[in-house]
């Protein structure tokens, strides 16, 4: 264990002195040497707000694929719009759930536990009146429970769901999802205990003039395992190629200004040659005037090729291209 410095007699009349003509003052001295508090919110840290990176990209990717699949099923143009994430209790989750209410429980395979993905009843009527060749375009307002025959044409639909949110799922870490069972009374549902968190995310669907919405509920504690994982598929994300920004460059970059200089040759003098050197002056350089010029392209030689003359401008007619490989040239003609 190190022992405290002991100041000495000479040190201890020094610090006395700077003290007392106010070169140090003492509280400020000392003010350095305590921690400083520093403020902690419990209940806005990412754990408590159920942060999981990457999982919007996974909704952003299922609402990709499933505007093009339910404009297909349903035979109707359909827009789907992200509203946003938010972590709840589930017992919270499920106090905020219409009434009625439509709810899918699936699988996440080799994940452990269950998922939820919830439509409110406008939406439920829009599929089932689409699917049946309705052609309204009014929102239905029905109230009741639905029938055992509107259910399996919503299981339907949620099975092209879950199909899609497999495909967007691929990219950042693969499951196989299943549909277990539909249910309409939310006590019914136990896909975690009540005190459990839960991530939801909310759409809107947008089924011409009707607008319904759809849930869908993650526990935490089931992707908690992966979340390493996710937040390496946010760094692959970003270094993915965007085709796009790809192809937009390369057209810029066709189009920058280089320098192309021809080299009549080389010649080796002295300064004193340099500073005598008058106009009228003749440079003898170490190549032939029949000998193949040097043709640089910025700097780095790239061509061969004869001078002449063309249209009355002096010219240059390629005749051999270098290529540049390990530091090598190799020539061809």
């Amino acid at each position: 264990m190190a022992m405290e410095k002991i100041l000495t007699k000479a040190e201890v009349e020094a610090l006395l002195n700077a003290v007392f003509d106010g070169r140090i003052e003492p509280e400020k001295e000392l003010s350095k040497t305590e921690g400083t508090a520093v403020s902690y919110d419990l209940f806005n840290t990412e754990a408590y707000r159920g942060f999981v990176p990457n999982l919007d990209i996974v909704y952003d990717g299922y609402i990709r694929f499933n505007r093009i699949t339910l404009s297909n099923r349903l035979r109707k143009v359909v827009e789907i719009k992200k509203v946003g994430a938010r972590s709840y209790k589930f017992d919270d989750f499920l106090q905020t759930l219409p009434s009625p209410v439509c709810m899918g429980i699936f699988k996440l395979d080799p994940l452990k536990g269950a998922a939820l993905v919830a439509m409110d009843s406008a939406m439920a009527f829009a599929i089932v009146d689409s699917v049946l060749g309705g052609s309204s375009r009014n929102a239905l307002t029905l109230n009741r429970l639905f029938t055992n025959l509107e259910l399996r044409l919503v299981e339907m639909v949620l099975n092209d769901v879950l199909a899609d949110l497999e495909k967007a799922w691929t990219p950042l870490y693969p499951v196989k999802l299943n549909l277990l069972r539909m249910e309409m009374n939310p006590r019914l549902v136990t896909i975690v205990p009540p005190e459990y968190q839960v991530v939801t995310m909310t759409v809107k669907v947008h089924i011409e003039e009707t607008v319904g919405t759809m849930v869908f509920v993650v526990p935490i504690m089931t992707i908690e395992p992966i979340r390493d994982k996710l937040k390496e598929g946010m760094q692959f994300d970003l270094m993915a190629i965007d085709p796009q920004w790809s192809y937009r460059l390369s057209s810029e970059i066709l189009d920058a200004p280089l320098e192309l200089s021809v080299e009549l040759g080389n010649s080796t003098i002295t300064l004193r040659e340099l500073l005598d050197l008058q106009v009228g002056d003749t440079i003898m350089l170490d190549k032939p005037c029949t000998n193949p010029l040097l043709v640089k392209v910025e700097s780095v030689p790239k061509y061969q090729g004869v001078p002449g003359v063309r249209h009355g401008n002096k010219a240059l007619q390629i005749s051999e291209i270098i290529m540049n490989r390990g530091g090598m040239r190799e020539r061809q003609a």
